[in-house]
């Protein structure tokens, strides 16, 4: 099946938490790098493939 993404096996152990957000203090300053980040028009700015495509994969 093209495009098929596999998900994750199930006896695999995972790297991160289920959020990364838990590991994420609200005072840290990477949350404001993620709003700015956020409000700025990416495909205005020449960022072409900054939306993902239907499959989820830029």
């Amino acid at each position: 099946m093209a495009g098929f993404i596999e998900g994750v096996d199930r006896g695999q152990t995972v790297l991160f938490p289920d959020r990364l957000e838990d590991w994420i203090g609200e005072d840290n300053l990477v949350r404001v790098v993620d709003l700015f980040v956020d409000e700025l028009d990416l495909p205005g700015l020449g960022f072409v493939r900054s939306a993902a495509a239907r499959t989820g994969r830029p």
